[in-house]
């Protein structure tokens, strides 16, 4: 019988809710207000990424020279994307249903974004609204929390420390080639769920098209696929 995991490790942004294109209505407009537009492959670059790397992506596409100002842009699209999600957030399909699972069967959970905490606590108090018997997360991690942002394995290891858990028995579930990277180099097993960026194949990680059908069996699976397996409890 396939082994429990540890803890259950999710991305937010793309992966659990629908926020993701926020950040593209973000920077499109940024690009506008310096004049020029973004061009579909700087987008699905900056997918699952820090907002760093997001705005050299986005200078380098316009072909401008701002590096002695990328924090103000980058305070910028944070700004516009607080805006938007001060609106309704929508689940992933499968998201919340898979969440309610592992919480009736105590599997420790986290939630580990990229995402600032300021606006991931927007998100947060939308998604907390669905559970209001038992917090859907028993840790959150955020993009200003951690010494380095994915694709650096320092988010998932920072969180299944902080549950005191082995990150080689636990699941990643993220829908970025970032997140991808950031969660293999941890050392964990990874569910891979793409939604506006591919993911590539690779040893460790189970692609799904959706999360709509997974459960606890599903996530045990994933971790027992992986080569060589782990020696969990």
């Amino acid at each position: 019988m396939p082994t429990t995991p540890a803890a259950v490790l999710f991305d937010m942004d793309g992966t659990l809710v629908e926020t993701e294109q926020h950040w593209g209505t973000a920077l499109a407009a940024l690009a506008r207000r310096l004049g020029g537009e973004l061009s579909p492959p700087a987008r699905e670059a900056t997918v699952g990424t820090s907002m760093r790397s997001s705005m050299r992506v986005l200078h380098a596409d316009l072909g401008l020279d701002r590096e002695d100002h990328w924090q103000d842009d980058a305070a910028w699209v944070e700004d516009a994307v607080a805006g938007l999600l001060a609106t309704d957030v929508h689940w992933r399909p499968g998201a919340r249903e898979l969440i309610a699972e592992l919480r009736a069967a105590a599997v420790p959970t986290a939630l580990v974004t990229t995402t600032p905490r300021r606006l991931a606590d927007l998100v947060l108090a939308q998604v907390e609204r669905a559970f209001p018997d038992v917090p859907p997360f028993d840790l959150t991690v955020c993009g200003d929390e951690v010494p380095a942002r994915k694709p650096d394995p320092s988010p998932y290891l920072q969180a299944a420390s902080a549950l005191g858990v082995d990150p080689s028995c636990c699941v990643v579930v993220e829908d970025s080639a970032a997140g991808v990277t950031a969660g293999l180099a941890a050392g964990a097993a990874v569910l891979g769920v793409p939604s506006l960026q591919p993911l590539t194949p690779a040893p460790g990680l189970v692609l799904r098209d959706t999360l709509t059908g997974v459960g606890l069996a599903e996530l045990a699976g994933v971790l027992a696929a992986r080569e060589p397996a782990a020696s969990c409890p």
